[in-house]
């Protein structure tokens, strides 16, 4: 039968044993030394007397089994509980006040390499397992830094008196007396040192006690590698999780709508924009089929879809009108890239969506808007600073009214009269734009157009006068494909001079138009002229005089005017 002396129960029955038998060897001697009877041989009193003699040498090695016992079972108990938490905090104040009470230190560090292969103090107890203030971090820097060189424990019983640190200055500083310093080391590699000492007493630590403590590092130092890869872990995963809510939460944010598709057309995920173009909810998409709940979608993405998975390439650029039932037609355009993991393996599709609806919608309208009012006008026109009021410039004005319109109309009904006006207008209006003259408006079968706003242009007057020529032969070549009872003339007058260019109106309607004598001049100069006959004023000839051929004629007698208007016939440019 073997006894296991771990068991707590054997010490105990041990010592009780030892107890009974020193109680009842004392009484033997007692009793031999009063009364010494004669007929006991001398061997036995001398044989009792040895076994007391030996008693205590047992108790002692008894109590050394006990206090060897009792580490080893601190030792395995800490080790379980220091391997079963992952706090690095924790497993440091866990190690720290271990090594204090299994050494009767009175102080206890620990330190770890830094990145720089320097120790830096994690932590640092007392006997009464409080934490050191860093005031109180008064230890042999020559100790530590020697255990972390070289990788081996040191021990020293009184350090005053080592010959190994004689004239160190933290050691006769400090008073420090009796001190342990032992490697932390995972797989070779040293990660710290573990240091206890104390400053009052000397001799207290023991080879028993650097056993014991190096065999608790190597625990400790797993234990602490482990807290820090899982503290490691847990900063990484935070991160992680940071990122992926910040990528959620860009994902939700885009304007443009994004989904993605595995190799089965099955939706993985879609982003509240997706679902809003599609008239959807994100939540009734994800996990579906696209054949399923995206039909409208299919005939435009299903080729292209293939084509991306097949070709490993993206397909940009890609246009369609589909027509939901929640929203109906709707213009979009579609980017497909291939959905890969770290490995680049494709997984998939990430499709972009842009929904150009309203965005067609405006182009529509503004090309229309171009149809009105000229382009130049426009972009210089800022909708965000319109204000009402104007600038003066020197411009050109050209009027081209169509001669005998009124009577002309009366023999049409509205559609085809609509309709002839609308090629006379045209005409007259590639005209002007051919020249990059500015339309103002269509006043019923007339055009007011101006030269040199809103772009400068030294040439504005012979550009009007060409506009005007132009004007002429559009209609020359018109009568080729019109029915003669339809062919009909323009009268032309032109002008120029200073106006106040501007917005005129209300800020719910709006013109952009010229004001000032000039139009109402150049508006007269018209009235006067005969079908086919451009008129332009002295002003406007004395621009251009060296360019033109023009013939004089009668001044013109216009409303408003105290004097005569002179004026002369263009004939053509020379």
């Amino acid at each position: 039968m073997s006894l296991n002396l771990s068991s707590p129960s054997i010490y105990e029955l041990l010592d009780g044993l030892l107890k009974q038998m020193t109680g009842e060897l004392e009484k033997s001697q007692s009793f031999f030394l009063q009364n010494r009877p004669a007929a006991v041989p001398s061997y036995v009193y001398e044989g009792i007397n040895r076994i007391s003699s030996h008693l205590p040498k047992i108790r002692k090695q008894l109590e050394a089994l006990e206090d060897e016992r009792s580490s080893l079972s601190a030792l395995a108990t800490i080790g379980q509980f220091v391997n079963s938490s992952l706090e690095l905090e924790e497993v440091l104040q866990i190690v720290m006040d271990t090594i204090i009470r299994l050494t009767d230190a009175e102080r206890g560090f620990l330190m770890l390499k830094g990145e720089e292969g320097n120790l830096q103090m994690q932590i640092a107890r007392n006997m009464e397992q409080e934490s050191l203030d860093p005031s109180e971090f008064s230890i042999s820097h020559t100790v530590t830094t020697r255990v972390a060189s070289e990788g081996k424990p040191v021990l020293t019983t009184n350090a005053q008196e080592d010959p190994r640190f004689t004239g160190q200055e933290s050691i006769v500083a400090y008073n420090l007396r009796s001190i342990l310093c032992v490697p932390l080391k995972v797989k070779g590699e040293m990660i710290g040192v573990i240091y206890a000492d104390n400053r009052i007493r000397s001799g207290i630590f023991s080879q028993q006690d650097l056993g014991l403590l190096s065999a608790f590092a190597n625990q400790a130092a797993v234990a602490i590698e482990n807290a820090r890869l899982f503290d490691s872990v847990l900063k990484t995963l935070a991160e992680v999780t940071e990122l992926k809510n910040l990528m959620d939460n860009v994902f939700a944010s885009m304007a443009s709508g994004v989904f993605t598709a595995d190799v089965e057309e099955r939706i993985m995920m879609c982003n509240r924009a997706a679902a809003a173009i599609m008239g959807r909810d994100s939540g009734d998409l994800v996990g579906r089929e696209m054949k399923d709940i995206l039909s409208p979608l299919r005939p435009v993405l299903a080729p292209y879809f293939q084509e991306v998975l097949r070709t490993d390439q993206p397909v940009l650029n890609l246009e369609g009108r589909p027509v939901f039932p929640e929203r109906g037609p709707i213009d979009l355009r579609f980017n497909l890239s291939p959905l890969k993991d770290v490995d680049q393996t494709t997984h998939g599709v990430a499709v972009v969506m842009e929904d150009l609806t309203e965005k067609k919608r405006l182009e529509a309208q503004r090309r229309l808007f171009e149809r009105m009012v000229s382009p130049a006008v426009i972009e210089q026109l800022d909708p965000d600073s319109l204000q009402l009021g104007g600038r003066r410039a020197e411009i050109t004005v050209l009027f081209a009214d169509i001669r005998g319109f009124t009577s002309f109309s009366e023999g049409l009904s509205p559609e085809r009269l609509v309709a002839v006006l609308n090629r006379y207008l045209a005409a007259a209006a590639d005209a002007v734009l051919g020249e990059e003259g500015t339309i103002d408006k269509f006043m019923g079968d007339a055009v007011m157009a101006w030269f040199n706003a809103p772009i400068l242009q030294k040439d504005h007057t012979l550009r009007a006068v060409r506009a005007a020529i132009g004007i002429r032969k559009s209609l020359e070549n018109l009568k080729e494909d019109i029915r003669r009872d339809l062919q009909l003339s323009f009268g032309v007058g032109i002008h120029v001079g200073d106006v106040v260019l501007g917005l005129v109106g209300t800020e719910k309607r709006l013109e952009y138009t010229a004001i000032g004598d000039s139009v109402n001049t150049t508006k007269r100069i018209q009235e006067n002229s005969k079908p086919g006959q451009i008129l332009i004023s002295k002003e406007a000839y004395q621009r251009i005089a060296p360019y033109v051929l023009v013939r004089s004629v009668a001044p013109v007698i216009a409303k408003g005017k105290r004097e005569p208007l002179h004026v002369y016939e263009l004939l053509d440019l020379r």
